[in-house]
């Protein structure tokens, strides 16, 4: 099959003169630098960073899923093993994308597609690693506090990219992405050592069970770092007259995310089949890979400068599913629910795989491969090590051009 180029001339240019910014303050980043060092230095000269990352986000989606298998609604207690699994799973695949951007720059092969790629798998790792702390803590018995603390995570990221749209700069805080991994891995751990029903304990001196002060700790962390997110997009962007890099309006990206959240949040409420409350599980990994196929849409527009379309054709899997409740579920909800995951899977999947293939065939390099051209020659190697140890925050961490 054929089809026709995603990104034009004017965007694959532009692309080609993105310049990567970040700015972060995070508290743990400086501490894990020796470590990330360390690893990247064991790495041999030939392994691309982008297949670092990809190996990455496989074990990460791997791991979580055989969670997800073993307690698919959320509201039994997970087996100990597999919240050790996925602690795993995590910690591999944050240090792994800790590293990538170091080896791309010991290699000698940054470029801006390891930026775009590295985003694009971290909208994908948001998606299962926010399911699978839910699913650990069996937060399932509140299945609201579930869609919640889920559809929040996948909301931040979206703004944290959003900001970057507005301002030209991607800026994390002291609290972020790092510490809220690492957070993640301690929820399982601790599934591990005291077992899953430690989070079903009644605290009668808070009249609540265990399970939700996990929940309303992220709600609130989640609460600074949305606030912080929305002051920087509401400050006025980089663009002419405060616009967008893209010279849109600051506010345009509100609209393809509320296109998925309104949706998703009004399904679950008139299921006649409580279709959320039934496979919580299955509707958030549906609903989260609609939501990376936008976000990785707002990266793309980022980085090519360029307007985002309010429409998408992965909408048309929230789509036939309000058009099943209205038409009064003449197909069994749960089949439909099915069917929209799996065309937003292959949507997301044909996305990535034309902007990657075009930005290759523009930039003359490869996804997974490091090329003649890029390589690093043998007497660079050393200065290169060298420099990559003494890189130290966030900056540290991704692809520039």
């Amino acid at each position: 099959m054929k089809f026709g180029p995603v990104l034009d001339t004017t965007q694959l240019k532009r692309l080609k003169e993105h310049k990567y910014s970040c700015t972060s303050s995070s508290v743990l980043e400086p501490l894990l630098q020796p470590w990330w060092n360390w690893v990247v230095q064991c790495l041999p000269l030939w392994l691309a960073p982008n297949l670092i990352t990809i190996t990455g986000l496989i074990l990460n989606i791997l791991t979580s899923l055989v969670l997800v298998y073993y307690n698919p609604d959320g509201k039994q207690e997970s087996p100990r093993w597999a919240a050790l699994l996925c602690a795993v799973g995590i910690f591999v695949y944050q240090t792994l994308d800790a590293i990538d951007g170091k080896q791309a720059r010991r290699t000698n092969s940054s470029s801006p597609l390891g930026e775009l790629f590295d985003h694009g798998c971290d909208s994908l790792s948001t998606v299962f690693v926010a399911l699978a702390a839910c699913v650990t803590v069996g937060l399932g018995t509140h299945p609201w506090w579930m869609f919640f603390q889920c559809f929040t995570g996948f909301t931040l990221f979206y703004c944290a990219h959003w900001q970057t749209y507005v301002s030209g700069t991607l800026r994390f805080g002291k609290i972020d992405v790092t510490e809220a991994q690492y957070g993640i891995i301690g929820l399982h751990l601790l599934t591990f050592i005291f077992g899953g029903n430690m989070w079903q304990q009644n605290l009668s001196w808070l009249d609540c069970s265990c399970v939700l002060l996990p929940g309303a700790l992220t709600l609130t962390i989640y609460a600074i770092i949305g606030i912080s997110c929305l002051s920087f997009i509401l400050r006025g962007g980089a663009g002419k007259n405060g616009s967008t890099v893209a010279g849109t309006s600051v506010l345009s990206p509100a609209i393809p995310l509320g296109l998925v959240i309104v949706p998703a949040y009004i399904i679950a409420c008139k299921s006649e089949e409580h279709i959320f409350e039934e496979h919580p599980s299955l509707y958030i990994i549906a609903f989260g890979l609609v939501i990376a196929k936008v976000t990785n849409r707002l990266v793309v527009a980022h980085m090519t400068r360029s307007e985002m379309d309010y429409l998408d054709p992965v909408l048309i899997g929230p789509a036939l599913l309000f058009l099943n409740q209205y038409f009064n579920n003449f197909i069994q909800e749960y089949y439909v629910l099915w069917l929209c995951l799996i065309w937003a899977a292959i949507d997301l999947y044909h996305y990535c795989h034309r902007v990657c293939l075009e930005i290759c065939e523009e930039l003359n390099i490869e996804l997974f491969r490091i090329s003649a051209r890029e390589a690093v020659p043998a007497g660079a190697v050393s200065a290169a090590l060298d420099f990559a140890a003494s890189t130290n925050g966030r900056n540290g961490r991704h692809r520039r051009t």
